[in-house]
C-alpha cells in the first residue's frame, strides 16, 4: 500500500491528484517498493527557486526537486520523501512540447519519484533515463 499526500500552493487547470497518485503508486509497485508514503507539493517558480537556491545552490527556478527521506514511520510505512513541482515551469514546458499540463505534471512526478528511490541521472550512465522511459511507456500510454 502506498500513500501519496498533496499540498497545493498552486492549482492545476484540471483535476490532477488521482492520476498523479495512481502514477506514483504504479511506479513504486513496478520497482518493487514496499508500503511507502510520498508527499507532493505543487507550487510556483518563486518557491521552487528559493528551495533550489537553499538546497542546491542554484539561484533559478526548476521544474522538479526531490527530497529523499527514508524513515520508517510508526505505521510500518516508509516515508520516501517529498517531490516539489513548479506549476509555472510545468506549464511552460508543456506548451513548448505540445503536451497537456497534466501530462507534463505526470512526467515530472515520475521523474521526482525515481529520484526519491535513489536514481541519479547525473551519475548513472543512463540507467535512470532507461527506467523512466520504460515507466512512461507502461504508465502514461
Amino acid at each position: 500500500m502506498h500513500r501519496v499526500h498533496f499540498n497545493w500552493d498552486r492549482r492545476p487547470s484540471c483535476a490532477a491528484a488521482d492520476q498523479l497518485r495512481r502514477l506514483i503508486g504504479g511506479c513504486l509497485d513496478r520497482l518493487g517498493c514496499g508500503p511507502s508514503e510520498v508527499h507532493v507539493l505543487i507550487t510556483g517558480d518563486d518557491e521552487i527557486r528559493s528551495l533550489n537556491r537553499e538546497y542546491l545552490g542554484t539561484d533559478r527556478p526548476t521544474d522538479v526537486l526531490s527530497f529523499p527521506d527514508g524513515d520508517d514511520l510508526p505505521s510500518g510505512v516508509r516515508l520516501l520523501g517529498q517531490i516539489v513541482i513548479s506549476l509555472d515551469t510545468a506549464r511552460r514546458q508543456a506548451e513548448a512540447a505540445g503536451l497537456s499540463e497534466l501530462r507534463e505534471l505526470s512526467e515530472l512526478a515520475l521523474h521526482g519519484t525515481l529520484h526519491l528511490l535513489g536514481y541519479d541521472h547525473a551519475n548513472d550512465r543512463g540507467e535512470m533515463n532507461r527506467v523512466e522511459i520504460g515507466l512512461r511507456r507502461e504508465l502514461l500510454s
